[in-house]
């Protein structure tokens, strides 16, 4: 493989996908807006912290790990490059900003993709992740070598800001999903049920999923309390699905709800927290006042 790649954004889930490029060869640079996220991920020798047009200047493909799309342009604002480079773009962000994004980029010679992703911190690390790409076919094929390190499925769902609107709906399935699941595990502890089996019993069942596959004995029920993600970003995320549904004109009344206890937990001081304790504190993100007299 003779690609060189760049990694922006060296957060839980850019430092675990810039590793395994790193394993196999292909990272040349990598930056973050602090400096010490880059020493912290122990990278080898061939790789060098740069910025702006430095990174540009050493990197066939930039791999974009950062809170949203506006990050891209502020990074990349100014930067010239060659026909040859692609900006990929795995960040949470609106369809309608990645489409202004890519006509942006476009005009300083970089070409696009939307590639959101989803695996959480555990699957970057493992280079396990899954990827929902929006953009043109012919630039997607030309760095699948790329993604097949950091990912074990990519998925191609049509034009630029294909991926991040599927993105926006899988994260309100998501979220919508481990809030129903808190809150039945809840009811199930009410009752006197053993959490363990109770979690056994919807794996065996048709209310299996991710969250009780995996989030749920792996990130809470043996105390850990470390999904790798904070309540806000989990908030940010249904702000956004929010805001593309009204776009749609779409009724969403689950992702609303989900979207209304997410920015409850936020104005109540748990943005910064650990999203597991969603669990524990779910009841009393939920109350309706008197609801304390009935307990």
């Amino acid at each position: 493989m003779t690609q060189a790649v760049a990694v922006v954004g060296l957060g839980q889930m850019g430092r675990g996908i810039a590793r395994n490029l790193d394993k196999a060869g292909v990272l040349v640079a990598a930056s973050d807006v602090q400096e010490e996220a880059f020493e912290a991920a122990d990278f080898s020798g061939n790789v060098s912290f740069d910025v702006g047009q430095a990174l540009v200047d050493k990197a066939d493909i930039i791999l974009c790990v950062v809170p949203s799309s506006d990050e891209i342009g502020l990074a990349l604002r100014g930067c010239v490059a060659g026909s040859n480079q692609i900006i990929v773009d795995l960040t949470t962000s609106d369809p309608a900003k990645s489409q202004i994004l890519a006509g942006e980029l476009a005009a300083l010679g970089f070409s696009y993709l939307d590639a959101a992703m989803t695996g959480g911190a555990a699957g970057a690390d493992a280079g396990a992740l899954t990827l929902m790409v929006g953009g043109d076919a012919e630039s997607l094929a030309a760095i699948r070598p790329v993604l097949d390190l950091i990912a074990d499925q990519v998925f191609h769902l049509g034009a630029v800001g294909s991926g991040h609107a599927m993105k926006l709906v899988h994260n309100m399935i998501l979220h919508s999903n481990f809030l129903a699941t808190c809150e039945g595990l809840r009811l199930a502890e009410r009752a006197g049920l053993d959490l363990n089996k109770a979690v056994n019993v919807l794996n065996a069942g048709n209310a299996r999923s991710f969250v009780s596959e995996v989030r749920f004995p792996r990130d809470i029920l043996n105390g850990t309390m470390n999904a790798r993600s904070v309540v806000a970003n989990l908030e940010k995320d249904l702000g956004m699905a929010m805001s593309f549904a009204a776009k749609m004109e779409a009724s969403v009344p689950y992702g609303s709800m989900t979207s209304n206890i997410l920015s409850h937990a936020v104005s109540t001081g748990h943005g910064a927290t650990d999203f597991s304790w969603l669990f524990p504190l779910y009841e009393e993100l939920v109350q309706s006042p008197g609801d304390e007299d009935d307990r």
